[in-house]
């Protein structure tokens, strides 16, 4: 897989806890836990991203 690829997966991935995050807090009771392990995923994601940036 080249690097650019990687990227876009990541982004990709990035893409769906954005989504996930927004269903959560749509809910009438959103789960602080479950936001906040979706948050941590998402901040992973974004800086293995950033990362792969430097590397190029």
């Amino acid at each position: 897989m080249s690097v650019e690829t990687h990227i876009e997966a990541l982004r990709a991935k990035h893409a769906e806890l954005e989504s996930a995050i927004a269903a959560e807090n749509q809910r009438p009771l959103p789960d602080s836990t479950i936001l906040t392990d979706l948050k941590r995923q998402k901040l992973r994601i974004k800086e293995a991203i950033e990362r792969l940036h430097v590397d190029i």
